[in-house]
């Protein structure tokens, strides 16, 4: 069986999100294709998710063990546990979806707190000590990021170049850490545009067909 991990990244609920509610016809589109996936899913605004502190790794960013986790308080132990079983179960997903709106041109920081709880060494990433480089840990198979954005806007109009920090960060990370195939849908202009919501929301749907297609 492969596994889709869902995430969705909102604090409005699916009927009224626009990106859980795209973010709900991928899934459901890529589960009907291939009956061999199964789903599970992360409402990050719902979820128990950790502040990450040095207290919980050592230096190569692993998570502390032994007389270390002992001599934590039994609340940064519960921490630890949580954060170990959220990295837990990012490994074991073939296919992620993560499904966010674009706040201040990037995403909701709630995102970026899951990120910092996952990024462990010996899980995501390791640290050689004879080697000055890192090394990617999630190119042990075939993994697949879908980072679905949406926005009010047509951002951002007012810069020189388009750059889309949520998007862009989400794709250097993830590609880092092994996963080859990053695919966006970016779904633009849902308030400034949204007397034509037919023509973004059109778009959108066939860009899910798309990639559903190819997977």
């Amino acid at each position: 069986m492969k596994r889709i991990l869902y995430i969705t990244v909102d604090t409005k609920p699916e009927d009224k999100s626009i990106s859980s509610t795209l973010g709900r016809e991928f899934v459901n589109k890529l589960i009907a294709k291939d009956s061999e996936y199964t789903l599970e899913e992360l409402n990050l605004y719902k979820s128990n998710i950790p502040e990450m502190s040095d207290l919980f790794v050592n230096e190569e960013v692993e998570l502390v063990r032994g007389e270390v986790y002992d001599k934590l308080s039994t609340e940064h132990k519960k921490d630890v546990d949580r954060i170990d079983e959220l990295c837990n179960q990012f490994l074991s997903g073939d296919v992620y979806v993560i499904a966010a709106p674009m706040w201040s041109l990037s995403f909701p920081s709630i995102l970026k707190k899951y990120i910092d709880c996952i990024a462990l060494g010996n899980k995501l990433i390791a640290f050689p000590k004879n080697s000055k480089k890192p090394v990617p840990l999630l190119n042990d198979k075939e993994r697949v990021m879908v980072y679905l954005q949406t926005s009010g806007g047509d951002y951002p109009f007012y810069m020189e170049h388009k750059i889309n920090y949520g998007v862009d960060y989400c794709h250097d990370l993830f590609k880092g850490l092994g996963i080859k195939k990053f695919e966006k849908i970016l779904v633009e202009g849902t308030i400034q545009y949204k007397d034509s919501k037919d023509k973004f929301m059109d778009k959108a749907h066939k860009d899910i067909d798309k990639i559903v297609k190819d997977l």
